[in-house]
């Protein structure tokens, strides 16, 4: 039960976070002046034909608090299964982690639309993909899988490229929310600092399918592989993201090397590829989450008290019980 409650957390944080790329592709922050009311009226009341036949924009970022919403039910309804069930203390804590999380980043949405600020869009776009993250750590660790310990050094590798997967986040969303004002130098440094640990990234994912190929545990090489062939597809997408914004360049011209007013892919492909190049990225993300758990190998309690038995390990019983 807790497995399946936390991969529709999964699925629907996925589909949340998909909306808010569109919504910040499109400009579409401040279709709704208001919160936590939609345009006056109760958010969960608004008029469903007002809603579905509007403006793009109004249904881009009505459809992102709804779905918000949601996720942060399905999050309280985890939070109440892993408390229930026996998944283990670190799950729980986990849960409660998440409920905090998704209260946080209702309040940031909140915010951004009240203050209508640049900084606070931000914040609310790093920490929309932690949230993603702890949901596919429950995911993981409640399906409870029985895998080998991979080595230290690859074990060490599959750990690191969660940590540079968001920290490539944390810097793409300084260029999403970027303020037209921004100084040409300070461009340069962001986009640079993009593209470098993007590079990070890439190596370290293939770092660590190199690392796991020949090891035991499956699972780890499995997710290795997913999140190098992800990498390769997000390198594509973010040459594409570059096109859709600033133009394609002929080699290195000024006029492509510029801060200037983004296109915003109101076309079709552009919007496509803008969006996904920031959703693919919060999906690496989530297999890189996967691929640190998975390396650090984990067993159930059964199995580990079935290997203590073969073994021929026995259990202390506790004082005054019978063996």
């Amino acid at each position: 039960m807790p497995f399946l409650v936390a991969c529709l957390l999964v699925a629907a944080t996925a589909v949340l976070l998909s909306f808010g790329a569109l919504v910040t592709t499109y400009e579409a922050a401040m279709a709704v002046p208001d919160w936590p009311a939609t345009y006056g009226h109760n958010m969960f009341l608004f008029p469903l034909a007002e809603w579905l036949g509007g403006p793009w924009d109004l249904f881009l970022e009505h459809g992102h608090r709804l779905l918000g919403a949601l996720v942060g039910m399905i999050a309280l309804v985890l939070a109440a299964v892993a408390w229930r069930y026996p998944v283990g203390p670190t799950v729980r804590w986990l849960t409660l982690a998440a409920v905090a999380l998704v209260i946080v980043q209702g309040g940031l949405g909140g915010a951004r639309v009240l203050l209508d600020d640049t900084t606070v869009a931000k914040i609310h776009a790093c920490t929309g993909p932690l949230f993603f993250a702890v949901a596919v750590a429950l995911a993981v660790l409640t399906r409870r899988p029985a895998s080998a310990v991979t080595p230290r050094v690859a074990g060490g590798l599959c750990a690191a490229v969660p940590v540079a997967a968001y920290a490539q986040l944390v810097a793409g969303a300084q260029l999403r929310h970027l303020d037209p004002a921004t100084p040409p130098a300070t461009f340069h440094a962001l986009v640079g600092t993009h593209v470098l640990v993007g590079l990070v990234v890439a190596g370290l994912a293939i770092a660590a399918a190199v690392a796991t190929r020949r090891g035991e545990n499956r699972p780890a090489r499995r997710w290795a592989w997913v999140a190098t062939a992800f990498v390769v597809c997000q390198i594509s997408l973010g040459l594409g993201t570059w096109v859709a914004k600033y133009g394609v360049p002929s080699a290195i011209l000024p006029d492509s090397w510029r801060l200037a007013d983004p296109v915003v892919a109101r076309s079709g492909l552009g919007a496509v590829t803008v969006t996904a190049h920031a959703v693919l990225g919060m999906v690496i993300l989530g297999v890189g989450v996967a691929l640190a758990i998975t390396a650090a190998g984990r067993q159930p309690a059964a199995s580990r008290l079935a290997s203590l038995t073969a073994a021929g390990g026995r259990l202390t019983q506790p004082r005054g019980m019978p063996a």
